[in-house]
């Protein structure tokens, strides 16, 4: 059974007004995601397609994979991507205690400093999108900005069609939308072939794909 929802509720926006859910914009201006990795040849192919449509993305890597796959981490660096912390071990939020969950992100924190030394912004996606009120409040007060997204494309459920990973983000993306894909062995079957699409689409009708970081809010 589903327990996701693909576009997020302008309630989650109420109650949690501080987290980015997606930017308010007037231009044609797309925010593209990619959580969980560096994973070799996953990644790798993702900043080739991504690179053919001349599309910016951000990429929210977990810690122990940066350090198994430092080159690939700086691959994302070089070729003008923008990355963000999601936690040393892919942690639940509701499920751990406010003070482990935030040391986890520090040990995240300082493996990304080690091999990025260029990290302006501290940009931030729980897990599972679950983080709790307090751990959230604690983040902020460190400066970071928390990335949730307005779009999901699913494209971790082995359990619905490639197609329907594809539908999922075309029907539901908009000006300004956060749109989350993982470069993920799980997911790698639904995104490899959403991803394309989705670039070819968006790109023939005049959006373009930007870094989170390049987002003005940010420095608000």
């Amino acid at each position: 059974m589903r327990t996701y929802l693909i576009k997020t509720p302008n309630l989650f926006r109420w109650i949690y007004p501080k987290l980015i859910w997606s930017f308010s914009t007037s231009k044609k201006e797309l925010y593209l995601t990619f959580d969980d990795g560096p994973t070799p040849e996953i990644t790798d192919w993702v900043l080739e397609t991504l690179k053919k449509y001349h599309a910016k993305a951000t990429f929210f890597c977990i810690g122990k994979n940066i350090t198994n796959h430092p080159e690939i981490f700086q691959k994302i660096i070089e070729e003008g991507h923008a990355v963000g912390n999601h936690t040393n071990n892919h942690l639940n939020g509701w499920q751990t205690p406010v003070e482990d969950y935030l040391n986890n992100i520090s040990i995240a924190k300082k493996t990304n400093q080690q091999f990025n030394k260029s990290t302006i912004q501290q940009l931030f996606r729980p897990p599972y999108g679950k983080i709790k009120k307090k751990q959230a409040q604690q983040l902020i007060q460190k400066g970071y900005k928390i990335i949730m997204w307005d779009v999901l494309s699913a494209d971790f459920d082995q359990s619905i069609s490639e197609e329907k990973c594809y539908q999922n983000v075309l029907k539901n993306t908009e000006k300004g939308s956060v749109i989350v894909f993982h470069d993920s062995l799980k997911a790698a079957k639904n995104m490899k072939y959403a991803l394309p699409k989705v670039l070819d689409y968006f790109s023939k009708r005049g959006f373009e794909f930007k870094t989170i970081e390049s987002q003005s809010i940010l420095n608000q």
